[in-house]
This record gives C-alpha cells, sequence and structure tokens, in this order.
C-alpha cells in the first residue's frame, strides 16, 4: 500500500508541477510523467488493459502530438496574452469548486471496499471480452459503426474532386 501513496504523491506533484511550469514544452514533458503515474496506478490496481491504452494512446500519442504542436508554435512570451482579472478569480472559484467536489468525495471514501479488495478478476482484459461481447455487444457494435462511418466521412471530405475539361 506504501507503493500507492508514493505513485499517488507523484500524481499530484506532476500534475502541480504541469500546471505551474512557465515553459510550455516542459508543462507538456510533466504532464507525459503524470500521465505515466497513472499508467502505474492502473498495474497497482489491476487493470492492466486500462495500463496499456493509456500508456499507448495517451502518452505515445496525444502527449507527442501536444509536444510537436508546441514546438512548432515557437510561442514566447511577447505573444502571450494578458489575462484580465476576472478569468484570474473564475479559475480561482473553479479551482475551489474543484476542491469542495474531491474534500466531499474523500469524506465518503471506503478503504477496505469488499469489491475492491475481495475481486482479484477485476480489470482482466479476458473478463472485459466477455463483458463486451455478452452484455454489450450491440452498443459496441453500434460504436464500431459509428467509428466506420466517421472514418469513411473524413476520408470523403479530405479527398480532392478532380473536374473533367469539357471539350
Amino acid at each position: 500500500m506504501s507503493i500507492f501513496y508514493f505513485v499517488a504523491f507523484l500524481s499530484i506533484f506532476f500534475a502541480l508541477m504541469t500546471i505551474f511550469a512557465k515553459n510550455p514544452v516542459h508543462s507538456v514533458l510533466y504532464l507525459v510523467i503524470t500521465f505515466f503515474t497513472f499508467t502505474v496506478h492502473y498495474i497497482l490496481l489491476n487493470a492492466q488493459f486500462l495500463a496499456v491504452v493509456n500508456f499507448i494512446v495517451y502518452m505515445g500519442a496525444i502527449m507527442v502530438l501536444f509536444l510537436f504542436v508546441l514546438m512548432l508554435l515557437n510561442l514566447n512570451k511577447e505573444s502571450e496574452p494578458m489575462k484580465s482579472n476576472l478569468v484570474k478569480i473564475m479559475g480561482a472559484i473553479a479551482g475551489m469548486s474543484l476542491l469542495a467536489t474531491l474534500l466531499g468525495a474523500f469524506r465518503v471514501l471506503e478503504i477496505n471496499n469488499d469489491y475492491v479488495t475481495g475481486n482479484t478478476d477485476v480489470g482482466l482484459v479476458e473478463n472485459l471480452g466477455k463483458v463486451l461481447f455478452d452484455e454489450f455487444l450491440l452498443p459496441f457494435e453500434l460504436s464500431s459503426l459509428l467509428l466506420l462511418t466517421a472514418m469513411i466521412g473524413a476520408v470523403l471530405l479530405a479527398k480532392k474532386e478532380t473536374k473533367e475539361s469539357n471539350g
């Protein structure tokens, strides 16, 4: 359990470093480390599939894309707009609301929940596949059709039309 708390501390520390870093590239790198600590949490919670998906999708694709975009934008202090006091006040109110929500959630948290401690098969890929293809077969197939339709639409939108000349 001490490993869990150490990784939780690292997650919070690097998340705060992501927020408070002055350099956007450093902020993205701290976010990559934060996502890596989330992957460690998933492994400790016996959710191997979520750990692999988090590692591949978030750390491997999205964060690298963020890093490339930030490097291509070449951000500097002269191009950053000045933030008004209203934006800062709204940010403080949103942060306090998040803090109140987290404190309320921690108040009702049970450490020794029987569902979490007693069932060691939760999070395994085999069980996820059984549930997906047994109980949730129709929503799974409908989402695949939706993704297929979106992919065909993207290809049709990106396709250049060729004009045929008359004559």
